[in-house]
């Protein structure tokens, strides 16, 4: 006698639909383009998202059609991940700090039908449509408004369509391997590719993602995602707040520190998610605000390497916990998180801390190696370095509209980082293969070298990079922002790598810049700095 279990796709779909039925009267709320802030809840994103899937279908968009928005994180972007996406097409996200030409690029590769537009992007859609080869459909999301549409040939209303459309009863029936969520790469160098997410990909992450040495979102958080929902899907966070029918804070465009400080205090964030920058300046802005954000515990730091000191002001000085990822467009994004183990409970302070700076190890669902430049794996004994792969349940296979495999032979994902692994799977990223400094045949970590500058009191942010040596082939230099009102010398920054890396790994140089370059995702843009300094030793010579 044969006994069976009940079979059901994992789809977004039923995300939303668990939360607009067992959340619904759970607190979305909603920074809008213009500073205004909207309340709404699970059950009315739940039914707007099904109104959407009805406008759409009322629009004549096709099955499976990408569907594009360039839009700050708020309500309506939410209810567009699962209108699009739960809805049997694809939620396309843009990020609006590419170049004009990167956006044509993405947007005709996609061959996307419609394109969702928050206000302040709205010249975008005047200037590229006539470039725009397959979008059909521009909408504005907000009510109707005279100006915009003087603006936009034909263009249509969010509130408008949602005016108009009744909610599907019920999500359609899809393969749990269709796609659901499309975004691409935001590589400095060639043209960005796309990563499709299937539906199977996005609920697994959500599963293995949220694990209690996950991001352990639970019901009874507020969580505010400031990284955007432009970036990898927000993380994953709104499909884990719907599974779990956490209270949503979305930021919308005003991401100073001092913005979000307030935002965190009036709506008592428990996690907050986002790059190292956001933080550095929300540091600043609870400053000077005078703000102690005693809600929030936990914050999310991932995007590029988290600097060791960052971690210990935000504990000392406000008790919150600095949780260290990482992640790629290309694994959904995440690979690893740093949580420690029931072992690492005797450890001292300054020992546990110590392990809290590496970048984690990698929840069930993903497993990762390091191989040498023959493809040899090494030895997981957090000593050796070695180019890092990883392979999963929600890694990608191939690249949007490319033939052939983006995997090795043997099925696993190169992701250009430098890395070491231990035995328990903790893994620190060293370097990213093409920013390591190869010195006199000696690899020197620039991770390293700008954590210690970033540490030094007067130092606001700083990058390293590889500089041409007539001597050495490379060797390291210091592009350093001076903190508010202080003036440090090159000579008490290279006087902070005493005792810290061997003497040779010291900086040739410190230059002092009044900012950095940023890329579209927050992180520094070495290959412009090297551009920019990387004949400084030569002319030295």
């Amino acid at each position: 006698m044969s006994g069976t279990m009940m079979w059901q796709a994992l789809t977004t779909g039923s995300l939303i639909a668990h939360a607009e039925k067992y959340h619904a009267g759970t607190e979305i709320v909603s920074v809008e383009t213009d500073g205004s802030v909207g309340r709404s809840t699970w059950g009315e994103v739940g039914a707007n998202a099904r109104r959407i899937k009805s406008a759409l279908d009322g629009l004549g968009v096709s099955a499976g059609a990408r569907c594009a928005t360039i839009a700050w994180n708020n309500r309506r972007h939410l209810e567009l991940y699962f209108g699009i996406g739960s809805g049997g097409r694809v939620t396309h996200t843009i990020n609006p700090r590419l170049t004009p030409e990167q956006m044509v690029y993405i947007l005709n590769h996609a061959a996307d039908e419609v394109l969702f537009l928050d206000r302040t992007f709205l010249p975008v859609a005047a200037k590229l449509g006539e470039h725009l080869k397959t979008v059909k459909h521009y909408v504005l999301m907000g009510p109707r408004d005279e100006e915009a549409a003087a603006m936009v040939e034909g263009l249509l209303f969010y509130d408008e369509l949602l005016g108009q459309a009744a909610p599907d009863a019920d999500w359609p029936d899809l393969d749990e391997n269709a796609p659901a969520a499309l975004c691409y790469t935001s590589g400095t160098t060639g043209n960005p590719k796309g990563v499709q997410y299937s539906h199977r990909s996005l609920v697994l992450h959500s599963i293995g993602g949220n694990q209690p040495d996950g991001l352990n979102v639970a019901a009874r958080d507020a969580v505010m995602p400031v990284v955007p929902m432009f970036h990898v899907n927000a993380w994953g966070v709104p499909y884990i707040a719907a599974a779990v029918g956490a209270k949503l804070v979305m930021p919308g465009p005003k991401l100073d520190g001092e913005s979000l400080a307030r935002l965190i205090d009036a709506e008592q964030v428990t996690l907050s998610l986002g790059v190292p920058t956001i933080w550095m300046g929300l540091l600043a802005g609870l400053k000077a605000t005078g703000i102690k954000p005693t809600s929030m515990k936990r914050t999310v730091v991932g995007g590029s390497a988290l600097p060791p000191s960052m971690i210990r002001e935000f504990r000392d000085e406000y008790g919150v916990e600095l949780i260290h990822a990482w992640g790629m467009t290309e694994t959904s994004p995440l690979g690893t998180l740093n949580q420690l183990l029931e072992k690492h409970s005797g450890l001292d302070a300054a020992e546990q801390a110590k392990l809290r700076e590496s970048q984690g190890r990698p929840p069930w669902g993903v497993d990762l190696r390091i191989v040498d430049d023959a493809g040899q794996e090494l030895p997981r004994d957090g000593e050796t370095q070695g180019e890092l792969q990883i392979r999963g349940h929600w890694i990608v296979d191939s690249y949007f509209g490319q033939d052939g495999s983006a995997l090795t032979d043997d099925g696993w994902f190169d992701t250009g980082d430098v890395a070491t692994l231990d035995a328990d799977g903790y893994m620190v990223i060293r370097d990213r293969s093409k920013d390591i400094i190869k010195s006199g045949g000696e690899w020197i970590s620039t991770v390293e070298l700008e954590n210690i500058a970033i540490a030094h009191p007067k130092i606001a942010n700083a990058a390293a990079i590889a500089a041409r040596h007539p001597k050495w082939d490379e060797r390291p230099v210091i592009l350093a922002v001076a903190a508010e009102g202080a003036s440090p010398t090159e000579d008490e920054v290279k006087a902070s790598y005493d005792g810290k890396v061997a003497s040779w790994q010291v900086p040739d140089r410190v230059i002092f810049v009044d900012d950095l370059p940023l890329g579209a995702t927050g992180k520094v843009l070495k290959n412009k700095l090297r551009d920019t300094y990387g004949d400084v030793l030569l002319e030295d010579a």
